[in-house]
């Protein structure tokens, strides 16, 4: 995942981190929109496993896991739909979800069966890590990553704690809250970015929460300025109304010179 990330800022822009429900806006429409936005150039795409109580999330990505549990989608239904697609897709692909669902999968279970999908890592904002040894142990003995999510709320010192077990990249929370929202405190965003590049080093960082357009990025001084973007919520919105992905994700993949 870095040096997916590192490829395409090579390339003079922001890695592109696209977020899309598992099973949305229908189970079978959503393999056809995950290969979109493969095809529309994502760099990394965040798969989200559905699940009854997500507390980092507003209320399109709270709907839309909510749907997709309805119509039964289950970590097992995407482990195994990603198995058989495996090899389809350019980008590197990243689950996120709360930990009850891999926990009650079983960590070496879930280890096993996200390498045989082509998984590459997971983001688990309720895991911490003084409590992450076990899925961690279990993750490294198939070369997968557990992102490591900070916000303005993380002080530089705790950052610096996780900074040995951080690996991929790092993700950005750009407001405290819930997904969705766009009304960043510039200063504070900027302050979290400073101190996740003393902490992280190398590290590529993304920032997500509330992403709509490139030009946002631009109120971020050059010196807070992200690696990668996560676009989430304003996606989901776009995939709903019937709209190309591509029309969405271009300004991101091939921003104006």
């Amino acid at each position: 995942m870095k040096n997916a990330i590192k490829k395409a800022n090579s390339q003079g822009r922001k890695a592109v981190i696209p977020y899309i429900t598992a099973g949305f806006p229908n189970t079978k429409r959503f393999w056809y929109e995950l290969k979109e936005i493969d095809e529309a150039g994502a760099d990394i795409i965040e798969i989200g496993v559905p699940f009854s109580d997500p507390v980092s999330d507003g209320p399109v990505i709270e709907k839309a896991s909510a749907d997709a549990i309805a119509h039964g989608v289950s970590l097992k239904w995407i482990l195994e739909g990603l198995k058989e697609r495996k090899g389809l897709y350019d980008a590197k692909l990243v689950l996120m979800g709360y930990l009850n669902p891999f926990m009650q999968y079983g960590y070496n279970q879930l280890a096993e069966d996200a390498s045989d999908a082509g998984i590459s890592g997971f983001i688990i904002p309720d895991q911490i890590l003084e409590e992450s040894v076990e899925i961690r142990e279990a993750f490294a003995t198939k070369g997968l990553t557990l992102i490591t999510l900070v916000g303005p709320n993380t002080s530089l010192e705790r950052m610096k704690e996780y900074a040995p077990y951080s690996e991929g990249f790092i993700y950005v929370a750009s407001v405290l809250g819930t997904t969705g929202h766009n009304d960043q405190d510039i200063a504070a965003l900027s302050k979290t970015m400073v101190e996740a590049r003393e902490a992280f080093a190398d590290t590529p960082l993304s920032i997500g929460f509330g992403l709509q357009r490139p030009e946002q990025l631009n109120s971020l001084p050059s010196y807070a300025h992200p690696d990668a973007a996560v676009l989430g919520t304003s996606l989901l919105l776009h995939i709903e109304s019937g709209k190309p992905v591509i029309d969405f994700l271009s300004p991101w993949t091939h921003p104006a010179n």
